[in-house]
This record gives C-alpha cells, structure tokens and sequence, in this order.
C-alpha cells in the first residue's frame, strides 16, 4: 500500500463489481452499485495512473448498475473477463462465439431433466449462468447441475466459471489474471492493488504477485467464499469494507 500512496500515479487499482462494488443480491439483474462507491472511485481515479474494474458481466451492464461510474477518470472496464473492455465511451471486443449461445439454447431441457428447482439462466451475451441462490436449496442445486454443466461447457467448447450461487459457461483464453496482467504492462504500472470477493478473482490475485510490481490483494470477505480471504494480504466487511478502505486511500494520497 506504501507504495501506491507515494507513487500514485504509478498505480493501477483493480477491482470486481459484485460482491466487490455491489452488494450479492438474489437476481443479479437487481444488483445495484453501493452508494458511495461512484464518488470515491471519481476521488481515486483523478489520482491514481488508472482505475479498472475487471467483472463477468458486459461492460454496459456494469456501468448501467453503477451510476455515475462514467465518470470516473480514466475509468477502464475489463468485461467479459476482459474479452470486451470499455474506455473513453466506447466498448471494442472480438466476434462473440457461436458456442454460448448453442449451450444456452440447450440449457432449458437439461434443466428441466435434473429436477432442479429455482434456478436462474442469465444471458450474459459472451457467456450464460446459471443461478442457484433463489432455489429451495441453492448449495444441493449447485452440487446437482456442477458436472452436468461441466459436460455441456466442453460439448461446445466453453469453460466453467464458478462462483458464488453459480456457474458460468463461458469462452477459453481469458481469465481475470490474464486481463490484469495485459493492463498492467499496458499502462507501465508501478504498483497494483486488485479487490475481489470470488473464486475468479483468485487469478487476479496471482497475476498481483506475478507481476513483481509492489502490490496488495484485498478480499471483499462473506461468510460463502473463503479461499480468497485465505489468499488475500487484507480482508474487509463486504462492499462497505472496501469503500471504507478506498476512502483511506485517497485520504492517504491526499495527505502524502
């Protein structure tokens, strides 16, 4: 952290949005920003080298969920796990793949075939999962659809991302460490801090430490997920925790 309060510009703040930035909710389309994090955000990327928020969801859908996230300067969001990325107003990805949607497309029936109840499909465009957390049992269902999913993944080419309450099919070749450690050559960084809450944002944790760049890893602790807060060098309350923490940041950079 010393590091980043003395070379601010040097440093890229990297963070998750759910579960990070947004606090976990039953329907993801419901999730919203925590209140305060716009504000801090637009205090901390008008000091820092950059700003990136690195998520599974599309870019759009992020920045619709966080209101006022636009204008925070310099503002870099990786989607996709980095396979879109928006900067500058303008979102540039390659060609989606075909795989996606034909596994979505097969997803319905072999749903309805396992029995299981409750559960959500949520088109992601360049990937779909699948939410446990309404169902009557959400860790039995998520046990349940695990190897089924898994199989289905392969059949079209497509991995399996799990998280909290789900699982996500999606394309090969691009993680959260990858996409971190692409931005960070990119932007010459001088020192990094990365914020996540899930399992895949372990690989943003170990791109930190593969970088040899001073850096800190930050876990957005809860009681579903604890390899993380294992893995991390700070574990804060949830999405308060961590605007509590950019708060001291910027206080620290300011007073630097």
């Amino acid at each position: 952290m010393e590091a980043i309060v003395h070379d601010p510009a040097g440093a890229v703040i990297g963070l998750d949005f759910d579960g990070t930035l947004s606090p976990i909710v039953p329907d993801p389309a419901q999730a919203v920003i925590h209140p305060k994090a716009p504000g801090v955000l637009a205090e901390l990327g008008a000091r820092v080298g950059a700003v990136a928020i690195v998520t599974g969801r599309p870019p759009a859908t992020a920045l619709a969920l966080g209101p006022g996230l636009a204008d925070v300067p310099g503002l870099v969001v990786l989607g996709h796990y980095g396979f879109e990325r928006w900067e500058d107003g303008r979102v540039s990805a390659p060609p989606p793949p075909p795989g996606v949607p034909n596994a979505e497309a097969e997803l319905p029936l072999l749903l309805e075939s396992l029995g299981v109840q409750g559960v959500r499909i949520e088109d992601k465009g360049r990937a779909v999962a699948v939410h446990t957390r309404r169902s009557p049992d959400p860790e039995g269902a998520l046990a349940a659809l695990r190897e089924p999913l898994a199989k289905l993944a392969d059949k079209h080419g497509l991995v399996i991302e799990p998280g909290r309450m789900v699982l996500e099919l999606r394309p090969p070749g691009m993680d959260k460490g990858h996409a971190l450690g692409l931005f960070l050559t990119e932007r010459e960084a001088r020192s990094v801090m990365f914020v996540g809450d899930d399992l895949g944002d372990l690989a943003a944790f170990d791109a930190v430490r593969a970088s040899g760049l001073p850096g800190v890893t930050v876990c957005s602790g809860s009681t579903e997920v604890t390899a993380l807060a294992e893995r991390a060098d700070l574990v804060v309350d949830g999405p308060d925790g961590v605007v509590r923490l950019l708060e001291e940041l910027v206080s620290a950079i300011t007073r630097s």
